[in-house]
């Protein structure tokens, strides 16, 4: 139950900090609340509508939060009744509002736009920039290679585009993230048959009976580009470089994330093409969280995500390792602190360490008797580690990012540990040590 005006009357009068809202502040966008708090600033949670189970979902690095938020509070039916709400919480205007979760950008675009706040336009045709045909249509427009696609609600709106595309096809949803509903489909029935089901299902994070995507099946590499911006000036605070396997009849499964140096080619390239596809999609303000894919014909977007890098913020300990810095408190910058983000570099310099994100995949499902997580702990290179599975559950194969049984980040400055620490955690997985089942 949401915490209201009424709920918190007291606090409000006597609080002497600038509010900041932070709209479905879940996975990494929790973790800008604890920054936020150590600036200063009182900090609002405001939940869409589409957070659905994704509510309340902070990390354990959050440290005081929920608790410390001044309010949780609901998105009203209209703009205005929301930015009234918003007003009366904060005892006045909000020092700033900023998009905490997937799921929030439309809301966070359009109540920025509305209350007169920082934030990136809803106007040419981008009052949705998640949809992910929107995004590919601008890119195209701006002359930027983008990716064959076709959108639609009914199949004989898309049905065409298989009869003419190459086949395999990838088909997702529209509005989405972490792979969720994402699939290859290696013919004009299976893409049909994914089609209709993802049309009639519940989807973890987007609105449901959103429309579908029909894609080409890019051939090549893909990258991360995550970048801050302010005032239409974009600085990249990482490129990374998925590990992504087909394993448990899933194709696209994450099995780890490296940083790429920003003086290597394809890092210089990847940059150059993604700052066009934010300026074609205008974004002015804020983090985005962009992938790519290096095709043998040069990048290709896959998707812009208005928001920061997610994976519950466990990248942090290693990107601030690397740089000095994350996405996180660049963010921060970015909204409240003009000085702050000049003086961030136009992209990572010579990183400071070497180490990557591994994810932990499981290879087995049935309920779970007991975890044995202190295995990948115990490693040598390993600095964080968030377990995803406990006792007393159910573990399921991994197919996205949403069935990963734990996420680690490992730093080492000697590159021999860190491998055979990972092919210690991927024994680990695939022999099933992590976790006990019952009989």
């Amino acid at each position: 139950m949401c915490k209201g005006p009424a709920d918190h009357a007291s606090t409000y009068d006597a609080q002497p900090r600038a509010c900041v809202v932070l709209v479905d502040p879940c996975s990494t966008g929790a973790m800008l609340a604890p920054e936020l708090d150590r600036r200063g600033y009182t900090v609002l949670a405001l939940w869409t509508s589409d957070a659905g189970e994704h509510r309340g979902h902070l990390p354990q690095a959050a440290k005081g939060f929920p608790e410390k938020f001044l309010a949780e509070l609901d998105e009203q039916p209209t703009l205005s009744s929301t930015a009234a709400l918003l007003r009366e919480a904060c005892g006045g205007e909000p020092k700033a509002l900023i998009c905490g979760g997937e799921m929030g950008v439309k809301l966070a675009d359009a109540l920025s736009e509305h209350m007169g706040l920082r934030g990136n336009t809803t106007a040419h045709g981008m009052a949705n920039r998640r949809d992910k045909q929107v995004q590919q249509d601008a890119v195209k427009a701006q002359g930027l290679r983008a990716v064959r696609s076709v959108c639609g609600k009914r199949w004989d709106e898309v049905k065409d585009f298989t009869d003419s595309e190459r086949f395999p096809i990838i088909v997702k949803p529209g509005e989405s993230a972490g792979s969720d509903g994402v699939k290859l489909c290696a013919t004009p029935v299976e893409a049909e048959q994914h089609f209709q089901l993802l049309m009639n299902s519940q989807r973890k994070v987007g609105p449901q009976r959103a429309a579908v995507l029909l894609q080409e099946y890019l051939r090549g590499t893909e990258y991360i580009v995550d970048n801050v911006s302010r005032d239409g000036v974009h600085k990249t605070t990482m490129v990374w470089v998925y590990d992504r396997r087909p394993v448990n009849g899933a194709g696209f499964v994450c099995f780890g994330q490296q940083c790429v140096p920003s003086d290597q080619q394809v890092a210089q390239e990847l940059i150059a093409y993604t700052r066009g596809c934010l300026d074609a999609l205008r974004i002015t303000d804020g983090a985005t969280h962009t992938e790519v894919m290096m095709t043998e014909t040069g990048p290709c977007l896959v998707e812009v995500n208005s928001r920061c890098h997610g994976l519950a913020g466990s990248w942090m300990p290693l990107a601030h390792a690397m740089t000095g810095y994350t996405q996180v408190d660049a963010c921060v910058d970015a909204f409240l602190d003009a000085d702050a983000f000049q003086r961030l570099p136009d992209v990572p310099r010579e990183f400071l360490a070497s180490g990557q994100v591994s994810m932990l995949v499981s290879y087995h499902d049935g309920h779970v008797e007991s975890t044995h997580f202190e295995k990948v702990r115990d490693l040598e290179s390993v600095v964080f580690l968030e377990e995803n599975l406990h006792a007393g559950r159910r573990v399921e194969k991994t197919i996205d990012l949403f069935s990963l049984i734990g996420i680690c980040v490992q730093v080492h400055r000697d590159p021999t540990v860190l491998a055979d620490d990972v092919q210690a955690i991927r024994e680990m997985e695939q022999n099933g040590s992590l976790f006990v089942l019952s009989n």
